[in-house]
């Protein structure tokens, strides 16, 4: 690890040092702060310790991925990591981080409870035969398919490794490699072995190594924090990679590629793959980091788009809010007048069906007209008799032309007061958000080119309906020329278009897309159409026949 030193010029002044020294460490700072989440294992979330590479291309600790799969049933071997190496030392630890632990089991539970499904494989009490092992990766959120050797097969991450390592030393330049056997006060490291997996004083590695046995053979390195093997061994025969095949897209040692896994297979010298890739994670590099312009423009549109995310998502809830409060006002409304409706006619009802029932109450034996009717028969004054016998009797003759057809004054049913609410139930039930037109279709039965272009479409049998379209169209150039920006016909109306003033012997490209309430929606399929060189004929581009308009054009030629 290479010390900076500042020095700044005898004769410049301090301020003129101090200033870009400053901004320097504070872009170190960021830089280091940005890298360390690319360290970080998204299962503890602490840095990475014997990182493996799952298939899907992410990376995951050892023994975080022993625990899923413990978690499961699996059965996995323990990660080979003795309570003596720096895995299980203060001095490996993360320095911006706390203490390594184990994932928490809560954490687990929610890993394997968020949606990947099921997880059959070789579990304890399984089955007889050895099964594919599926592991759920958190970053890719799916299954990833180990195979029958589950973690066996995967290859350890050495290059991360030392990444995590080079980090750890950058942020603690100074601090000192620790004995791993000393009896406090520990020592300071002098030398490690690669075999014990351990850093040690003189002493305690003259201990631990005594003369004449075989531990005296192992080599001392300098110490460091972290023991790997030299080289990239296949994790099936333990054997040093050598090549790469790149069907499988995976690395490979002599004993795999002789098998008959890889016969058909394209494998090539690892030395090929490693200036291949390297080469091109360069070129890779190199593009972006001098389009940071670009890249810049681009996070503040990203910041610009999710803050206006942000304010039209709270408007939509609220124009949602409003909406269903005024369907709520109607409906209330609309209740009220109904129950009105109801209630007058109850009381109208209720009122004939009383004075009906009075009536007859009256024609009782017991009632007062009955009694008054047999009092005014006793009268012996005919003169007297006639005078109250007469109005009596039209009131008897009511009762008894009542009594003879009998019909209540009202009906006791409600039932025409029935709403029948399903159409609008419906409504409701498939009250959805407004979707904007599908892509359109492309009648090619009615397109063609010549002077001008003609271009027909359709929507989808099923789509929402467009209330205008958008044709968009350009010149096609050859390749390695700079593409010509899209021109437009905004707001058509109907679905066609003429497009005007096209060059000759030209291919141009064509798309439309429709528009409604909910935004504009897909484009349809580019469609290439070739413009005739001369009148009266027209060259479908992609093909070498000459046909007289008005024909369709190829769909989706490549332009020649």
């Amino acid at each position: 690890m290479a010390l900076l030193v500042f020095s700044p010029p005898s004769n410049s002044p301090p301020s003129s040092f101090l200033f870009p020294f400053l901004f320097f460490l504070f872009f170190l700072q960021t830089s280091i702060k940005n890298m360390e989440r690319e360290l970080l294992c998204p299962v503890c979330k602490e840095m990475y310790k014997q990182p493996l590479v799952l298939p899907c291309m992410h990376n995951v600790c050892h023994i975080c991925a022993t625990e899923v799969l413990l978690q499961q049933g699996y059965i996995c071997p323990d990660p080979t990591s003795e309570p003596t190496s720096p895995a299980s030392t203060p001095a490996t630890r993360s320095p911006r981080l706390g203490r390594r632990i184990v994932p928490k089991p809560e954490r687990l539970d929610r890993l394997l409870k968020s949606g990947f499904g099921t997880y059959p494989g070789r579990k304890r009490g399984g089955a007889l035969h050895p099964q594919s092992i599926l592991f759920p990766c958190p970053l890719c959120q799916r299954d990833v398919d180990l195979g029958e050797r589950g973690l066996g097969s995967l290859f350890r991450n050495l290059t991360l490794e030392r990444v995590v390592e080079r980090y750890r030393h950058t942020i603690n330049v100074n601090a000192a490699i620790m004995c791993q056997f000393c009896k406090p006060p520990q020592l300071e490291a002098t030398k490690g072995c690669t075999e014990c997996r351990s850093s040690f004083c003189n002493e305690c590695f003259k201990l631990y190594h005594p003369w004449g046995t075989q531990k005296a053979q192992h080599e001392p390195i300098p110490p460091t924090l972290t023991f790997r093997p030299k080289g990239l061994l296949c994790p099936e025969h333990r054997e040093e990679v050598t090549h790469y095949c790149k069907t499988c897209q995976r690395l490979v040692c002599q004993l795999c590629r002789v098998r008959r896994t890889h016969a058909s297979h394209k494998i090539t010298p690892v030395l090929s793959a490693y200036q291949a890739l390297k080469e091109k994670l360069t070129k890779s590099l190199t593009y972006i980091l001098s389009n940071q312009d670009t890249v810049q423009s681009q996070i503040n549109e990203l910041e610009e788009t999710l803050r206006l995310t942000e304010v039209n998502g709270t408007q939509a809830k609220e124009e949602i809010i409003r909406l269903m409060n005024n369907l709520s006002s109607l409906l209330d409304e609309k209740r009220s007048a109904l129950l009105n409706a109801i209630e007058d006619c109850r009381q109208d009802r209720v009122g004939r069906l009383q004075t009906q029932l009075q009536e007859h109450q009256a024609m009782m034996e017991n009632s007062g007209m009955v009694g008054y009717s047999q009092e005014v028969l006793k009268e012996t004054d005919q003169p007297c008799f006639v005078q109250a016998a007469k109005q009596l009797h039209h009131r008897i003759l009511r009762a008894t032309d009542s009594l003879q057809a009998f019909r209540p004054a009202a009906s006791a049913s409600f039932s025409q007061f029935q709403v029948d609410v399903s159409r609008e139930v419906k409504l409701l039930t498939d009250l959805i958000f407004i979707k904007a037109p599908e892509a359109p279709v492309i009648d090619t039965q009615r397109t063609y080119a010549y002077d001008q272009i003609f271009l027909c479409w359709r929507l989808p049998q099923h789509s929402p309906a467009a209330w205008h379209y958008t044709v968009e169209f350009r010149r096609a150039e050859p390749k390695g020329k700079a593409l010509k920006l899209w021109q437009r016909q905004e707001e058509v109306r109907g679905t066609s278009a003429v497009v005007e003033y096209v060059d000759t012997d030209s291919v141009y490209v064509l798309r439309v897309r429709g528009y409604n309430k909910a935004g504009f929606g897909d484009y349809s399929e580019d469609i290439y159409l070739r413009t005739p060189p001369a009148p009266g004929t027209i060259r479908i581009a992609g093909t070498t026949a000459v046909l007289r308009i008005p024909r369709w054009s190829h769909h989706h030629p490549s332009p020649s």
